[in-house]
């Protein structure tokens, strides 16, 4: 059962990063998020370092010994997407948040899904 629950979460995680890599790389085509990034403070410099970093996570989950260190990462960018709502005073997108940082964290206490010996 903890296997089927971490590879269920392994599965949404690493479609949630790459389509989140795939907005942010094309944010102008959305109103919405070209507010929403304006309204963080994200400058558009930063954006495509965002993409890749989405991108990373996701790969990362995906290997077996890098597996940790993604959602390390995941959580770290989740953390300072909430902090930037904070700063702008946005804490309802801050605790939208929340299950996306628990997420991770939750994925590290199960372990990587799938053995390979």
């Amino acid at each position: 059962m903890k296997n089927i629950i971490s590879a269920v979460l392994l599965f949404i995680s690493v479609t949630l990063s790459f389509k989140h890599a795939w907005d942010t790389l094309h944010y102008k085509n959305n109103p919405e998020s070209v507010k929403m990034m304006e309204s963080l403070g994200i400058s558009e410099t930063f954006v495509p370092y965002l993409a890749c970093v989405a991108v990373a996570v996701g790969v990362l989950l995906l290997i077996p010994t890098t597996f940790f260190l993604g959602n390390m990462l995941n959580a770290v960018l989740i953390v300072m997407i909430m902090g930037f709502s904070l700063r702008a005073g946005n804490y309802r997108m801050a605790l939208i948040e929340i299950p996306f940082l628990i997420m991770p964290l939750v994925m590290i206490w199960l372990k990587y899904p799938f053995k390979f010996k």
